[in-house]
């Protein structure tokens, strides 16, 4: 790209940070390091139109974990990681309701529920089991009980008699969010370039070249937040994880509100606008969804339709009005890398599927990596 003298001056010279990435955490890094250092100059670069990973693709859950997803951390981390890693999420999202304001996000608390296969005893005894053992894990954060049992006021087919219950679960319209954090940052004199890939970076100690698919330029500092996509561009231990996703045209009379876990979480749905928003299904082929293109495949996309028809609204019909994807990033571990790389050159990536809780908080933690 044949720049001009204009655009090299007022957009690429003397850059103190660029950040790749302008999704929750690229953004939320730009307000933190702007509090710390107004002066600054700051450079978000963004490969996509729109923020390309997941943070305008997820479902919009202001969630911490379904009883049965925490019950799962508990055989790989220890009492106390899990903890951790519960209050990292609820800070995330007070972070998150603090900076944007409820109503900006349209956060609505209408509450969590899990349910359980009727061919899934197993699950649905352990979290019966285990409920009142986490219940006592998590009370010195919440000082009430989280989880609960209810019966099934939804008219859900094929499930366990009971749903679980968590009165703290919010849900968030996810646009909304985007708009108002970008809005934000660009208000706070921070620079975004769009449809910019960046191809390669190397730290001179003095500072780090940059080159992109339509520019070379230098940067004081470079902070990576890339996550679904960060094996392009780093070597930390982060998959990445594509959830796909659909939506029906509007329900009349649509009973259901909230958010809704099932299958362990990897099917999840609330309602949005009289319509019911649906996604997951990569426990059908792990090794598959393990990519970073946008695309759907019929395995997933069919088995959400078959199980809207037959569980979720099984009396009630509707039409698929759109489908889409998003990348996550996940790893062997629940907590997020946030780390220095090389003396400029720095990360916050693997937010594990809990973009919207942690999003925030990784975007703040990256930023106090710069001293």
């Amino acid at each position: 790209m044949n720049l001009s003298y204009w655009e090299l001056k007022s957009y690429l010279s003397h850059v103190d940070y660029t950040i790749i990435g302008s999704g929750i955490v690229g953004l939320n890094c730009a307000l933190q390091l702007k509090e710390r250092f107004p002066k600054s100059n700051i450079l978000i670069l963004e490969r996509g139109i729109l923020p390309q990973g997941a943070s305008t693709k997820n479902a919009g859950f202001a969630c911490f974990g379904s009883l049965s997803e925490i019950i799962d951390d508990l055989n790989s981390h220890s009492e106390e990681d899990v903890f951790n890693l519960v209050k990292k999420r609820l800070d995330g999202l007070s972070l998150l309701r603090k900076t944007l304001s409820d109503t900006a996000i349209e956060y609505h608390q209408f509450g969590g529920y899990e349910l359980y296969s009727n061919a899934d005893d197993e699950l649905y005894e352990l979290c019966l089991d285990k409920q009142d053992a986490i219940n006592s894990l998590l009370f010195p954060l919440f000082k009430d009980e989280v989880f609960s049992f209810k019966d099934n006021q939804f008219h859900f087919e094929h499930i366990q008699q009971k749903l679980n219950y968590n009165k703290f679960e919010g849900q968030i319209d996810t646009g909304k969010m985007m708009l108002a954090l970008t809005d934000l940052v660009l208000r706070k004199g921070v620079k975004i370039l769009s449809s910019v890939s960046v191809e390669n970076f190397q730290d001179s100690n003095e500072s780090v070249h940059v080159k992109t698919n339509h520019f070379d330029f230098k940067t004081s500092r470079l902070l990576i937040a890339t996550n679904g996509f960060a094996k392009q561009l780093i070597k930390e231990e982060v998959k990445p994880a594509r959830a796909q996703v659909l939506i029906t045209k509007p329900i009349q009379n649509l009973h259901i509100k909230g958010t809704f876990h099932l299958d362990k979480g990897y099917y999840y749905f609330r309602n949005i606008d009289d319509r019911i928003l649906f996604g997951g299904g990569r426990n059908l082929d792990f090794k598959g969804e393990e990519t970073t293109e946008m695309s759907q495949t019929e395995l997933i996309q069919n088995k959400l339709e078959e199980l809207l028809k037959t569980t979720i609204l099984p009396n009630t019909p509707f039409e698929v009005e759109h489908r889409w994807s998003g990348i996550m990033g996940v790893g062997n571990q629940k907590k997020p890398i946030v780390k220095q790389l090389t003396d400029n050159i720095y990360c916050g990536v693997r937010l594990g599927g809990m973009g919207i809780a942690i999003g925030s908080l990784t975007g703040k933690e990256l930023a106090q990596l710069i001293d």
